[in-house]
């Protein structure tokens, strides 16, 4: 892979982070609830946060992956599959977490242990699982991790 470089979403990298969304979000949900709950982003981007904080890309030298965040949870993280092992994820968690001020929390479907342990890597902890709907979704249950790092301070 060329250089990696994350830099804000512009409204032009639409299509790229819908691609990335859709296809990694399929192999998100055939490793917890099931492909059955898929909804491409362009349907849950506006109620589910997308851009209510700040939203960054990776490119190399396309976008390859994205992140959105606020001052306190990481809310999407999610890297191209065909790019997935090469740090992208990786790197676009340490951008967001450098520019959270304090403790960081985000969430994990049970089963998605690829994300799980990227998260733990970063010294993130699980505080608790939950089981009931998938967000968005009222006939889909679901189980997830609530995750929590301590801030830099």
């Amino acid at each position: 892979m060329q250089q990696l470089t994350i830099r804000p979403y512009q409204a032009s990298d639409w299509p790229a982070i819908n691609a990335i969304h859709d296809a990694a979000r399929l192999d998100e949900l055939r490793l917890s609830v099931g492909l059955h709950a898929f909804r491409p982003l362009a349907e849950v981007a506006e109620d589910e946060g997308l851009f209510d904080g700040e939203l960054w890309v990776a490119e190399a030298p396309h976008v390859v992956g994205f992140v959105a965040f606020d001052r306190e949870e990481v809310s999407w993280l999610y890297v191209d599959p065909a790019h997935y092992g090469k740090g992208v994820g990786k790197r676009l968690l340490r951008h967001a977490l450098a520019r959270i001020p304090g403790d960081a929390t985000t969430s994990v479907l049970a089963g998605n242990d690829p994300a799980l342990n990227l998260y733990l890597a970063a010294g993130f902890e699980i505080v608790e699982t939950r089981s009931g709907h998938l967000s968005g979704a009222p006939d889909v249950p679901a189980t997830g991790h609530l995750l929590k790092r301590g801030g830099r301070n």
